[in-house]
């Protein structure tokens, strides 16, 4: 025989025997029993339904009917007390005697509660009997360790026929006034399709006025609108043409300024080359003067260290002759040197004769530059007013005027009188 049992939780285990002072209650769980000595007895903690049937009753007024009810009812584990007067109660009993003890006992207050109450209160009011029922029952089974879950009037009947004649007059009632509803909501409907069609003509000519409103507020505003956009489309257009006589402003404006800039760059161009002339000339009389002198110099210096290093690799004699040379070239050098300073001194003596001495060396070219545009042109004609010469005696002393003019230009740029120095100069003439 084990030793341990065990049961599930719709179920409770009830122990008694030796070592217990009152019988120890297991609901759903294991317990030790001590073979022989203890006893191990077992009570159904499952729902059981039950079907209360009460036939032939008479009611409160002297109406006898018949009721079902539908009732679920369980012993209750989770209660120690109930549990404990269930077993005092049920201990040994089949489930099916339970069953018929619990049944008995409901129907029994069914009945009570029946007799309290009249037909009409049990047919309208069935929740009202359910709870009667459900209250004094519970109260009644709990000492029984019962509790009721649930109770439900399933069903309601009579053999007298007392139920239909309710069931008649209250559906001769609701007929009748079912034609009454249905003659006022005829009536209603024909005042309310009058109602909704004067309605309707109102909203349609009311719709009309305002569709007639806004076509207005449109047309005004489209041809507010119209004359906004003229306006600005002229505005747009005069401002394209201000934009445009501006813009053909600034790009005069810009070639001006091109214009200027050009003739800047002409403008430093001439004075460049006016420069650059001004170089020339002063490179064409005494950069080269100079330049031959340091030539010189260069070479004679040259020729020296060349001449010296020949000397050491040949002999003592071939250094004397080369030491000779280079004293004669330096000699000559020096001469020259002395030359061009002496020609320089005598150019700062005859400072005026040597200017004229140049310009009359330039007037042959001058007038040959003169004369040259006229040399260049294929067919001259020449139209006289009948005063003073014509044909090539017109050109000649054209020619010749500007050289008479070309003494005052000298002398106005420096100062010498070329006519006078002619006079105290006759040598040169």
């Amino acid at each position: 025989m084990p030793l341990f049992h065990t049961c599930g939780p719709n179920e409770a285990m009830v122990v008694s025997g030796c070592c217990l002072p009152k019988p120890l209650l297991v609901p759903g769980g294991r317990v030790f029993v001590w073979p022989g000595v203890q006893m191990i007895q077992r009570i159904s903690l499952n729902t059981m339904t039950l079907q209360i049937q009460s036939d032939h009753v008479y009611t409160q007024l002297g109406v006898a009917i018949s009721v079902t009810g539908i009732a679920q009812v369980k012993i209750q584990g989770q209660n120690e007390e109930m549990l404990q007067a269930a077993c005092q109660q049920f201990l040994g009993k089949t489930e099916n005697e339970i069953r018929k003890i619990a049944q008995e006992t409901l129907e029994g207050h069914q009945r009570a509660i029946m007799g309290n109450m009249t037909v009409e209160e049990i047919y309208k009011d069935r929740k009202k009997f359910s709870k009667a029922v459900f209250e004094v029952a519970s109260s009644d089974l709990v000492n029984m360790g019962i509790s009721v879950v649930s109770y439900t009037l399933k069903d309601i009947r009579d053999e007298e026929r007392y139920l239909k004649a309710l069931g008649m007059s209250r559906t001769a009632q609701v007929k009748k006034d079912a034609r009454i509803g249905e003659a006022e909501a005829r009536r209603d409907a024909t005042i309310r399709e009058a109602q909704a069609e004067e309605q309707r003509m109102a909203s349609r000519y009311a719709n009309d006025i305002e569709i007639a409103k806004a076509q207005r507020d449109f047309e005004l505003k489209k041809a507010a609108y119209d004359q906004e956009v003229q306006t600005k489309k002229a505005q747009s257009d005069l401002a394209y043409e201000l934009q445009a006589a501006k813009t053909k402003q600034k790009i005069k404006e810009e070639e001006t300024q091109i214009h200027v800039i050009e003739r800047s760059q002409q403008i430093q161009i001439q004075e460049q080359e006016i420069a650059r002339k001004e170089r020339e000339l002063d490179s064409g009389i005494r950069k080269p003067a100079e330049a031959e002198k340091y030539r010189l110099e260069r070479l004679a210096e040259a020729n020296k260290h060349r001449i010296v290093l020949e000397a050491r690799a040949e002999a003592e004699s071939i250094q004397m002759k080369g030491e000779a040379e280079a004293y004669a070239i330096e000699a000559k050098a020096k001469a020259e040197a002395e030359q061009m300073v002496k020609k320089a001194d005598a150019w700062k003596e005859y400072q005026d004769a040597a200017k004229v001495d140049m310009i009359l060396e330039i007037l042959p070219r001058l007038a040959a530059e003169v004369a040259a545009p006229m040399s260049q042109v294929k067919k001259l004609t020449m139209v006289s007013v009948g005063k003073g010469e014509v044909g090539v005696s017109k050109l000649t002393g054209e020619v010749l005027q500007v050289m008479q003019d070309l003494p005052r230009a000298v002398e106005n740029m420096t100062g010498v009188n070329i006519s006078s120095k002619h006079i105290s100069n006759p040598r040169r003439i």
